[in-house]
């Protein structure tokens, strides 16, 4: 059979080493030309299959997509949009694989967290269907590292290290000046429902009395009372206390602290500024001067110190994605497995889509200490192995020396735009 092209996208918010898939999937196709023809990337993700916006990235040279293995961002563009149910909307899927047809692709590689292999794997139901030859692969990433089945989330381990390493530096700088100054320092990282990421940051926190202090879980209901407490008593023991929140903490009732009342385009609660609530709550009882910091986008996209182990877990999804599909294998994704934790070892496995998409993995109760304020021993083991090892890029005048695709745009074929 002649060589079929692939289109691959990226989706939702990016990390540190999305791209470090990329040039996985990338790299690993042009070593397979007797069976997938060229890759096309989508602008903005799945929207660029929609509106029939591509990138030829034959068009990129080696050493491009080789440097997208320590670059930022979405290479190519990412995008929040969910596609709704077969039957609710049949003409986005039909839309799909009229661009498929036309571009002669038969491999579909999506590159995201739980929505996006929610929609890898409608389009696998759908290419069936209506009887198109396409394989599909599910290409894991997320900070969240709530990804079902996986042993962790490519992406999740460079975040973790940034935010543990950031929350120790800030300790030191606000232990050096508490007597005169500042006494209660609170970060603010992702995480909606789980909270892997605050946990993260506990690895900082080696010995009795380390930053962080306190860990605030969204698995774990605020009890304003017993935290004010723990801070008043932090500070007597150490002079400050330093805390790192999840953006998704929830009250008792179940309601986020932080819910502005908006929703994004997934459908998700629109969350913003649990740090200063936090903070300004500390101020008001404890009457302690307080700094507070959301990590925000800096977290994910801190590719400078990123995880070795994470970059070499991102690259080896993307080249088991494209070695499955060659191989015929559909409507799966390739997962991290653990086989030992010390020493650390793992390898590459395979899950059902179904299996993933729309499922979170939550933190286990017993990594999450008996008062729920900081991470156990069980925890810290897990996530220990996850931000070893340093994997710097390039550096020119001072700074990363990033690239930049040329996106050469692949002539449309269809007549018919098509309104997102």
């Amino acid at each position: 059979m002649p060589a079929k092209n692939a289109f691959y996208a990226q989706s939702g918010g990016v990390t540190a080493t999305i791209n470090t898939t990329a040039c996985a999937v990338i790299e690993t196709a042009r070593k397979h030309r007797k069976k997938i023809g060229k890759v096309y990337a989508g602008r903005d993700g799945i929207i660029g299959a929609l509106t029939e916006d591509l990138y030829d990235t034959s068009k990129e040279s080696p050493a491009a997509i080789r440097a997208l293995r320590y670059t930022p961002g979405g290479a190519f563009g990412s995008c929040r949009y969910k596609l709704k149910g077969l039957e609710e909307n049949r003409a986005q899927y039909e839309r799909l694989i009229e661009v498929f047809k036309a571009h002669d692709i038969g491999y579909f590689f999506y590159n995201g967290g739980n929505d996006s292999a929610d929609t890898s794997h409608k389009i696998s139901q759908i290419a069936e269907k209506l009887g198109y030859p396409l394989v599909c692969i599910g290409v894991p990433k997320t900070v969240d590292n709530d990804l079902a089945v996986t042993d962790c989330c490519p992406g999740f381990g460079s975040v973790a290290k940034y935010v543990s390493i950031s929350i120790r530096e800030a300790g030191y700088d606000v232990g050096s000046m508490c007597r005169t100054s500042t006494r209660v320092f609170v970060l603010e990282v992702m995480g909606r429902h789980a909270g892997w990421i605050t946990a993260a940051c506990g690895l900082a926190a080696e010995k009795e009395g380390d930053d962080p202090h306190i860990l605030l879980f969204p698995e774990i209901p605020f009890d304003q009372e017993r935290f004010l407490a723990r801070v008043d008593e932090t500070i007597r023991r150490y002079g400050h206390c330093t805390v790192a929140v999840s953006e998704g903490l929830r009250w008792p009732d179940g309601r986020f602290l932080s819910e502005s009342g908006l929703k994004d385009a997934f459908g998700h609660a629109q969350l913003g500024g649990v740090a200063p609530m936090i903070a300004h709550l500390v101020q008001d009882k404890l009457k302690q001067k307080y700094h507070w910091a959301v990590a925000d986008y800096l977290q994910r996209s801190a590719r400078h110190i990123a995880s070795k182990t994470d970059v070499l877990q991102s690259y080896a999804v993307g080249k088991a994605a494209v070695e499955l599909a060659v191989k015929g294998v559909s409507g799966v994704m390739p997962i991290i497995v653990r086989k030992s934790s010390k020493p650390y070892r793992w390898e590459v496995g395979v899950a059902q889509l179904k299996d993933v998409a729309n499922k979170e993995k939550f933190m286990p109760r017993d990594f999450i200490t008996e008062d729920g304020f900081h991470i156990t021993a069980k925890c810290r083991e897990y996530l220990a192995p996850l931000v070893v090892g340093e994997d710097y890029p390039p550096y020119r005048n001072g700074l990363p020396a990033f690239v930049k695709m040329k996106k050469v745009a692949v002539p449309k074929k269809l007549n018919t735009p098509f309104k997102i």
